[in-house]
């Protein structure tokens, strides 16, 4: 794509527009640059708002998904990709789920992450290549994120995976995106302008951290991942969690820590099962045994 054509579509875009409100920004008091900041932050949330039944959509498709053997995966550049990453990479320990259960993928690979690879993000080839090399599925269900909206790295993947008959979604910060339209759900959400013109780390990754963060809790949630507001299959794979696990245990039956210790040994460490049975009054293999017929969801049972 020459130059020129780079330059109208990003004159385009609200991203890459001037912020009226950030113009003397290199000239104002360190304090005052912070106030311009958070001032342009707020803006993120309310702008998130607008588009909840959006986000729900695709929540719904990928809790479908993963029930049904499927996974979630994130693909994009740069920023994108490094969100999607960490927003993948968290869901194992808080949440206790399979580490392919939500993928993240990002242009140029694991290098990508620290260190840009230049190129990466302009093949739609090498989209659909990543894609390939995790065995996608169409069971599967891809979300594609790109705040300018038209990344060819993620138009591939999206392209890629429709190909094969997987659900697609995609996430952009600019509205009417070209990613949207390879789409079969699409969120578009603008946040407006950045502080600084067009560094969409700023207020677009924001956007894109939020509404990550919402569809894989919500996404979580749907799947019997808690109990009220308690993440009751976190993993317990360190000291900190492991003192959580007994937090954990003890708000949701109201035991003691001694008790909440017991029973969290007698379940293996695992919080779901010794919520059950204390809650139930029951051992171990019947716990085991009902949290199964309920599909992992407490309320169910009790």
């Amino acid at each position: 794509m020459q130059q020129q054509e780079i330059l109208q579509q990003l004159k385009s875009l609200s991203t890459e527009t001037i912020n009226p409100n950030s113009t003397n920004i290199d000239i104002v008091s360190t304090i005052d640059k912070l106030r311009i900041i958070n001032n342009e932050d707020k803006k993120v949330a309310e702008a998130i708002s607008l588009h909840l039944e959006s986000i729900a959509q695709v929540v719904d498709i990928a809790t479908i998904a993963i029930k049904n053997g499927g996974r979630l995966i994130y693909t994009g550049a740069g920023t994108s990709g490094r969100l999607g990453i960490l927003d993948a990479s968290e869901c194992p320990p808080t949440y206790g789920v399979d580490f392919n259960t939500i993928l993240g993928l990002i242009a140029g690979g694991r290098e990508a992450v620290w260190k840009a690879v230049e190129g990466a993000e302009d093949s739609e080839e090498l989209g659909a290549i990543d894609l390939q090399k995790i065995s996608l599925t169409d069971k599967d269900v891809v979300l594609g994120i790109a705040a300018s909206g038209r990344t060819p790295y993620v138009i591939g993947g999206l392209k890629y995976a429709s190909s094969i008959g997987a659900k697609t979604a995609s996430l952009a910060c600019n509205l009417n995106s070209v990613i949207g339209t390879y789409a079969d759900y699409k969120i578009e959400v603008s946040a407006g302008a950045e502080v600084v013109t067009g560094s969409t780390r700023m207020k677009a990754g924001t956007t894109q951290k939020l509404i990550l963060n919402m569809i894989s809790t919500a996404v979580m949630i749907n799947l019997g991942k808690t109990y009220r507001n308690l993440m009751v299959d976190v993993a317990t794979s360190n000291a900190k969690l492991h003192a959580r696990a007994k937090k954990i245990v003890m708000e949701a039956t109201d035991v003691d820590f001694e008790t909440a210790e017991k029973y969290l040994l007698l379940a293996n460490n695992h919080v779901k099962t010794a919520i059950v049975m204390i809650l139930n009054n029951i051992a171990y293999d019947e716990a085991i045994k009902k949290l199964d017929c309920a599909d992992g969801i407490i309320r169910k049972i009790i």
